[in-house]
C-alpha cells in the first residue's frame, strides 16, 4: 500500500468516527399545532422520516412531551406543584 493510499484509508476512518459519534436527535415537524412527521438526525444529515402514529413515533412523542411536562411542573426547588 502506497503511502497515499494508507493516507486515505486514514482520512476516511477519521471522518467516519466524526460522524458516528454525532448525536442523533429527534424534530418534530408541525403544521397547524399538530405533528405531522418525526425527522431523525444525525448532526446536519437527514436519517430518517418517522410516522408520528406508528409505534416508534408514538413512544418517541411520548418521552419528549413527559420530559417537557415534568420539567414545567417543578418548582425552583425542585418540588413538584
Amino acid at each position: 500500500m502506497s503511502e497515499t493510499e494508507s493516507a486515505a484509508q486514514a482520512a476516511a476512518e477519521s471522518s467516519s468516527q466524526t460522524a458516528n459519534a454525532e448525536e442523533i436527535t429527534y424534530h418534530a415537524v408541525e403544521k397547524d399545532g399538530v405533528v405531522t412527521a418525526i425527522w431523525e438526525m444525525q448532526g446536519r444529515k437527514h436519517l430518517r422520516t418517522i410516522d408520528p402514529r406508528s409505534r416508534q413515533g408514538r413512544e418517541i412523542l411520548n418521552l419528549y412531551t413527559t420530559a417537557d411536562h415534568h420539567d414545567e411542573n417543578q418548582t425552583s426547588t425542585g418540588e413538584t406543584v
